[in-house]
């Protein structure tokens, strides 16, 4: 959502409406937005008002991230997780690192297992600048100790 709708005007990023937004939705499987951006699009505070306003628009998944984690609403359930960063030294580039993750482990996995390993993965690169480099037993080490063991809300039935 980002590269839509926060614009260059003169030396200076602004939020400018989207026109072309309940169009382009429309043809989306899986949406991801921050919460001001969904906001500032939605003009709804509550994210997950936000998120049932996005997904009214086409989207399936609405992945949408905020100051402590991120919400997914996918298959008419919300699904909230949290960021467990030791520090906060490379928090640019945690959008594109939760919707990789998100997109890549829906390949296999429910939304709220993917959800867990976003969040997961996404806590670990907040920790440090640059890209991604954390290895899969240190992710998998993090959701044992901070989601639950991974496991949906019906498995733990």
């Amino acid at each position: 959502m980002q590269g839509f709708v926060r614009v260059l005007e003169g030396e200076s990023l602004v939020y400018a409406p989207w026109d072309a937004m309940p169009a382009t939705l429309a043809h989306l499987d899986i949406l991801k937005s921050d919460a001001v951006e969904a906001e500032h699009l939605t003009g709804e505070k509550d994210i997950h008002k936000a998120a049932r306003a996005f997904a009214a628009l086409g989207p399936k998944e609405i992945v949408l991230t905020h100051r402590d984690g991120l919400l997914v609403l996918a298959q008419g359930q919300y699904h909230e997780l949290g960021f467990f960063p030791a520090n906060l030294s490379g928090r640019s580039g945690r959008g594109d690192t939760c919707l990789g993750t998100y997109v890549a482990m829906r390949l296999s996995q429910p939304p709220y297992e993917a959800g867990i390993w976003a969040a997961a993965v996404t806590s670990l690169k907040m920790e440090k600048l640059g890209p991604f480099d954390r290895s899969r037993r240190e992710v998998e080490d993090l959701i044992r100790a901070r989601y639950d063991h991974g496991t949906s809300p019906a498995a733990r039935e």
